[in-house]
């Protein structure tokens, strides 16, 4: 896993599933990202967004935005329209980069998109197609629900056909949209999970149209999914937007396994060894000043939540 310095993603989904806006958040950024061929040489803006106007997306293009180059992303064109040949491409392009022994043109998950817009048709003849016939080997699916916000809506319209005035409407809409997101997801994992090749994990995601937005689930949900720690380590080493998530996978993969090994074995522990373990989660945050105090109180609650042992630390400043 040391040769594998980019984790790479195959984000799916039908057109105006919110895909890009999704990356965006997870890059923490509202530019549009850099586009490269499967050569890695960068593709004019202007023709790339010519194509992207007409729907067209290059499945073997890499996306990179540069506020988190540690990120690959490849766009799959939506085949709702029950087009077989982009179907085809894209069933051969998940074949050949779920196992090329190019270690670094591997793709390590895929997140399937589904629009809430769309929840009276949430499962189509493409998700189904999809998820029946197109295996991705040891790449997980994690099923994204994309634009759940919508429920709000859907919920005080419901309330005011019901009777209720529009401020009991609006008061009781945040309960009515949660009824309704459970009700459709359940209806979306009852049948994606009969499928062939069922996805991994299902993930709702709320607030991706404002800027900000924490993805630490998203992150979190995908990692759960890899079934390789080193994969797991690059994911979480790669996003910036939470160092709890750091601290949190660094105790549980390395300071839990350490002192349930060492306490067999009898042994002391390594402290410069335990140290360097877990400064490889970590390579793409920095402590500052500013957050040292709240970072240093979240590592020692974790340290001393898989250890036991808060006194063995000793911070400074």
């Amino acid at each position: 896993m040391e040769d594998i310095k980019r984790f790479r993603v195959l984000v799916m989904g039908r057109a105006n599933a919110g895909k890009t806006t999704i990356l965006q958040r997870v890059c923490n950024t509202v530019d549009k990202p850099e586009i490269f061929d499967g050569n890695r040489k960068k593709i004019d803006n202007a023709v790339v967004q010519g194509t992207l106007g007409r729907g067209y997306h290059n499945i073997e293009h890499e996306l990179v935005f540069q506020s988190n180059p540690g990120y690959v992303f490849h766009d799959s064109s939506g085949f709702e329209a029950g087009s077989t040949q982009q179907f085809e491409n894209m069933k051969k392009f998940v074949i050949s980069h779920a196992t090329t022994n190019l270690l670094q043109n591997r793709i390590h998950a895929i997140w399937y998109c589904i629009p809430m817009t769309d929840y009276e048709r949430t499962v189509t003849a493409a998700e189904q197609k999809f998820f029946n016939e197109c295996d991705t080997g040891h790449v997980p699916v994690v099923v994204l629900l994309t634009k759940v916000d919508f429920f709000h809506l859907v919920a005080i319209e419901e309330l005011l056909d019901e009777g209720l005035e529009m401020e009991e409407a609006k008061r009781g809409a945040i309960a009515r949209a949660s009824q309704l997101l459970e009700k459709w997801q359940v209806h979306i994992k009852h049948i994606l999970d009969q499928c062939k090749f069922p996805p991994k994990f299902y993930l709702p995601l709320t607030k991706m149209h404002e800027e900000g937005t924490d993805c630490a689930a998203l992150i979190q949900c995908t990692a759960s999914a890899l079934n390789e720690e080193g994969l797991e380590r690059l994911l979480i080493s790669t996003q910036q937007s939470s160092i709890a998530l750091c601290i949190e996978f660094a105790m549980r993969k390395v300071v839990g396994r350490i002192l349930q090994d060492r306490k067999k074995e009898g042994q002391g522990l390594d402290m410069k060894g335990l140290e360097s373990s877990i400064l490889g989660w970590f390579p793409n945050h920095t402590f500052v000043c500013d957050n040292w105090t709240s970072s240093t109180m979240l590592f020692t609650e974790q340290f001393d939540h898989w250890t036991g042992w808060l006194s063995v630390i000793s911070w400074k400043a």
